[in-house]
């Protein structure tokens, strides 16, 4: 069972003895065992000490020789049932470990530390069982599996076939597991006797697919009624068109008990035998029945050791998921490279990192070269949203922007990212045509509860630590007059969420005035955007018009603490309304924002056909800050979650720029007022 972490003090950790080269050369892997508590070494164990092996493999023998030979206990260690984006043999590291004292969970010949706990395990905590099942609901959400490279652009075969799941020749899981390659054919035969006029689906396991190992069925084996499919399709997509499911001992087999089936068994895996498969050679010593909750609970929550690959830590089943998710996530997009365009040269490097999980970007200025390109190399078209032209074309043009939670530091100071979207059918900021975000809201009224919360649990975190999207650590609001407050937060005036989103009132003294006009005796608190406070972009009111439109200025203002001081804001398009909502704070939109049209906000413009009351604000907080935007950690390099984001800001710990970048930073300043030359 899952072994917690002893002490960080390497003298009073477990030694742990290897013998196999493995052990020393995977970073990871060493790794998450010194986390666990062990702390490697080579040489004689002892009697009392241990021997690492790794599964039942080969190489294990001579660790296991030891172990018997000098009364040493002995450690298997596998890879947890999620592991990573690619397979080890590609080059992807775990993001989970099994650490088994008695056992290995695929030998159905003697107990392992699962069977254990399946077999005793009391498995009737409520919350233990609650999280199961939220755990099983994030994994459909995500569509997460053991390997997830996976196209989602590749449909699934027509619903209704047979699923027959193939593993590679060797596997350790067949021959521990009671089956042999024999009982692949037997197999195959069942599932065409047993279904006699449907169709048969052979899934390749995904080494297979990428040529590393070889499976037990090719072409010899398919004909009018089977099909051998290679294609990267994730498990769930494949498990939900299915009407039956056959396999061996593969891990799919526990999916597929996850999505609703009863799996025909023809070997002995570790969720054979507790009532939940048909079992056509039943394992020995089992006999308790479960839920799939029970299940789960046993196998994701309670045996594995997961670790988390942006805190560097050991972590829970949930951290683990939404880590592999949002790495899986950047493969699935980013899997056949892209050609970029409209992008400016300091952003590049940063653009490479962010959409760099597969073959990268290659970048062209000219629109119709980079078009051309794109379609010659069968790769999306990515373009800087603000700098589309009509000479950028593509089948797959996809229109990029910053995310909602940017930076500490302004854009136009040339502050890197953490988040960016890639929209691929529009961009949230222009109400006149459909977005990626606006469908990702419509769809929300679908979410799991367990997403949702997690929404909330976000969105309650943000207000917490005063989160905003530049993070600029201004000072404390001024100190406000007695009455009912309203925050109007001004905007850069060319910005394009105002060209596009606000049919009527487009600059900040308009905006001002129909505040003004429809709250005459509000407490009226204006607070200039920051691009405009800096000299960078436009948008600056005559001190005149302040004086007469607003009762207070809040220069240079945290606005968290100034949404939290008000009791209503009014705006354009700012993101401050969205923020705003997250603070449960009345909104009214004068232009239409991506968070407008949806019921939860008071607008003065008929939104868009597309959009209508249904979402919640937890829905909506998903879409925007979960679903839409990807994020890059600045720490580890890797694609993460937002919550790894939102502590980042809140701990400060984001490297600075260098002085390369701080310096064209001043010379942006001084050019501010020629801002042609330089956007």
């Amino acid at each position: 069972m899952q072994q917690p972490p002893v002490s960080d003090d390497a003298g009073s950790r477990r030694a742990l003895h290897v013998y196999s080269l493995g052990f020393l050369t995977q970073r990871r892997l060493r790794r998450i065992l010194d986390l666990a508590g062990w702390n490697l070494r080579l040489g004689w164990p002892g009697a009392g000490g241990t021997v690492a092996v790794w599964g039942r493999r080969p190489v294990a023998r001579r660790g296991e020789a030891v172990a018997a030979r000098s009364g040493a206990g002995l450690l298997r260690v596998e890879d947890a049932f999620l592991r990573s984006v690619l397979p080890g043999r590609a080059g992807d590291p775990p993001v989970g470990l099994l650490l088994d004292r008695s056992g290995v969970h695929f030998d159905a010949s003697a107990p392992s530390d699962l069977e254990t706990l399946l077999a005793s395990h009391p498995l009737d905590d409520p919350a233990l069982i609650a999280r199961a099942r939220d755990g099983i609901a994030a994994l459909h959400h995500w569509k997460l599996s053991k390997y997830n490279d996976v196209d989602p652009t590749i449909a699934p075969p027509a619903p209704g076939y047979v699923l027959v799941i193939d593993q590679t020749r060797g596997d350790a899981s067949i021959g521990f597991g009671g089956a042999s390659a024999d009982s692949f054919a037997a197999m195959l035969a069942a599932a065409r006797a047993e279904n006699p006029q449907a169709r048969i689906v052979i899934k390749a396991h995904p080494e297979t697919a990428l040529g590393h190992r070889p499976g037990h069925y090719g072409t010899d084996d398919c004909g009018a009624d089977t099909e051998l499919l290679t294609a990267p399709l994730a498990p769930q997509a494949l498990l939900a068109g299915a009407a039956s499911v056959y396999t061996v001992s593969s891990g799919m087999g526990f999916e597929a008990i996850l999505s609703g089936h009863r799996p025909r068994l023809f070997g002995q895996p570790f969720y054979a035998g507790w009532g939940l498969s048909d079992d056509r050679n039943p394992p020995p010593r089992r006999g308790r029945r479960l839920t799939a909750e029970q299940l789960f609970a046993a196998t994701m929550l309670l045996y594995p050791t997961w670790y988390d690959p942006h805190r560097d830590r050991l972590c829970s089943f949930e951290d683990a998921a939404r880590a592999l998710a949002a790495d899986a996530r950047a493969r699935a997009e980013d899997r056949n490279g892209y050609v970029a365009s409209g992008m400016r040269l300091w952003k590049r490097r940063h653009l490479q990192r962010f959409f760099g999980r597969g073959p990268g970007l290659r970048f062209d200025d000219r629109p119709d070269r980079a078009s051309r390109a794109a379609a010659a190399s069968k790769r999306p078209l990515l373009v800087w949203a603000g700098k589309r032209l009509p000479e950028h074309r593509a089948d797959d043009l996809r229109n990029v922007e910053d995310g909602f939670l940017r930076s500490r530091g302004l854009g136009a100071r040339l502050v890197a990212p953490l988040s960016l979207v890639s929209d691929a059918q529009g961009i949230y900021y222009d109400p006149g045509s459909p977005s990626d975000l606006e469908d990702l809201i419509a769809a929300s009224v679908n979410l799991p509860e367990a997403e949702l919360a997690r929404a909330r649990d976000l969105a309650r975190r943000l207000v917490r630590d005063g989160l905003s999207k530049y993070n600029l650590g201004a000072a404390p609001p001024p100190k406000l007059p007695a009455g009912h407050r309203i925050l109007v937060p001004g905007q850069v005036e060319d910005d394009a969420s105002i060209l596009r989103g606000c049919p009527t009132v487009r600059t900040n003294l308009d905006l001002l005035q129909h505040a003004r006009h429809a709250n005459p005796r509000a407490v009226i608190v204006y607070k200039p955007h920051p691009d405009v406070e800096a000299g960078l972009r436009k948008g600056a009111l005559a001190p005149a018009d302040l004086h007469h439109l607003a009762d207070v200025v809040a220069n240079a203002s945290d606005p968290a603490a100034l949404i939290a001081a008000c009791d209503a804001i009014w705006t354009m398009t700012s993101l401050l309304g969205f923020e705003a909502l997250m603070r449960d704070k009345p909104v009214t939109c004068l232009g239409m924002p991506f968070y407008a049209g949806w019921g939860l906000t008071r607008d003065h413009n008929a939104p868009p056909p597309r959009r209508r009351p249904g979402p919640t604000l937890d829905g909506l907080i998903h879409a925007a800050l979960i679903g839409y935007p990807r994020y890059r950690d600045p720490v580890s390099g890797l694609p993460c979650p937002p919550e790894v984001i939102a502590e980042r800001l809140a701990t400060d710990t984001i490297p600075l720029p260098g002085p390369g970048n701080r310096l064209l930073s001043r010379l942006q300043g001084l050019l501010a007022s020629q801002s042609a030359l330089w956007r």
